[in-house]
């Protein structure tokens, strides 16, 4: 009797440890279960995390903003003292006026270099037309000095007229040229003083720009993290005083690349999220990774050298959240998840679309 007994729970103890075995190789998606549904908790939420910094140094004087407050595009985040940068915009501003003023006189200038030329060339003419008397009159004296009719003396007289308003002329077309050289140089100098605008208004800007950068602000809609800007606090270029979670996350999820076979873009996927009761959400494969994600890791493997043990790698697979699903404002980057494809929807697919060609 007692030998039967025994069989008996031996029988039993054998029976439980194949069912064990059943059980785990089911729960496991291994042969003979293995069906056309992809397992993998190697899954993470992901989203955009924006590190908030400034562009400029100096002493924080606002941080109106939480850890984890909801903030708006353009929201303040923190302020830096800004009264050294509203007196730079000022002398900027006041350098622009100088040089504004300076291209003025200039413009001034030239049109007093113009009306010079007209008054040169008006002297020209006037020494033309007196050059032109002085050589009629020295002519007709020497007409009369070879007749004996007119005298000697009258004759050198003429003669020094004539070369006087000779020299008259040279001298007023001298003077024209000087007056056009001059409006030539106001003319290029004009150029410089343009292009000190040019500079004192992008000093403008650029002073305007860095009043501004003192006001950091949210760039997008999101949620912000941990805050560690204090009031009063020394800041400088590049120093991180937050971050800003914006609401848009997606799903990673890291299959073996034995798993990627039938899986393709547009397929629907499946995922629970640990942190919300294993709460199941939908959404759709959107693209692969180009590469797995050992050729992203900083220090990679050489498989070149001594013995060699092949290991699955995984491709990351990036997942669209379907849109409006209950609890989906809850889903925050970094909650793991476990994401499942069935891969018989590829199939049934791809066997409609023969049947319809």
């Amino acid at each position: 009797m007692k030998s039967i007994i025994r069989s008996i729970a031996t029988y039993v103890a054998f029976l439980v440890g194949v069912a064990g075995v059943f059980v785990v190789l089911y729960a496991w998606n291994l042969p003979p279960f293995h069906g056309s549904v992809e397992v993998t908790n190697d899954a993470y939420v992901r989203g955009q995390v924006t590190i908030l910094s400034p562009q400029l140094a100096g002493y924080l004087v606002e941080v109106p903003v939480q850890d984890y407050q909801k903030i708006k595009k353009g929201d303040l985040v923190a302020k830096i003292d800004d009264r050294i940068y509203t007196q730079k915009l000022e002398q900027a501003k006041a350098a622009l006026a100088t040089a504004e003023a300076s291209l003025a006189n200039s413009e001034q200038s030239r049109k007093s270099a113009e009306a010079k030329i007209t008054s040169a060339k008006a002297a020209v003419e006037s020494a033309k037309a007196a050059f032109e008397a002085a050589r009629t009159a020295y002519e007709r004296t020497e007409n009369l000095l070879e007749k004996n009719i007119a005298s000697q003396s009258e004759a050198e007289k003429n003669r020094a007229a004539y070369n006087q308003a000779q020299a008259a002329v040279h001298q007023a077309e001298a003077a024209e040229l000087v007056a056009e050289q001059d409006l030539n140089t106001i003319v290029v100098g004009r150029r410089s003083l343009e292009a000190n605008v040019e500079s004192a208004k992008a000093a403008v800007k650029l002073a305007e720009i860095d009043l501004a950068n003192t006001r950091i602000t949210a760039p997008q809609d999101g949620t912000l993290g941990e805050v560690t800007g204090r009031t009063g606090q020394y800041v400088s270029v590049g120093t991180q005083i937050g971050s800003i979670v914006p609401d848009r996350v997606w799903v990673v999820a890291n299959f073996k690349e034995t798993q990627l076979v039938d899986m393709r873009p547009g397929q629907e996927v499946t995922f629970t999220v640990d942190a919300l009761g294993h709460r199941k959400f939908t959404g759709r494969i959107e693209r692969f990774a180009p590469a797995t994600g050992s050729e992203f890791s900083v220090i990679k493997a050489d498989n070149a050298t001594g013995n060699f043990t092949k290991v699955a790698q995984r491709i990351p697979v990036r997942i669209a959240i379907e849109p409006q699903q209950p609890l989906t404002d809850r889903l925050v980057p970094g909650m793991s998840v476990v994401a499942s494809v069935d891969l018989a929807q590829g199939n049934a697919a791809s066997v409609q679309a023969a049947g319809l060609n």
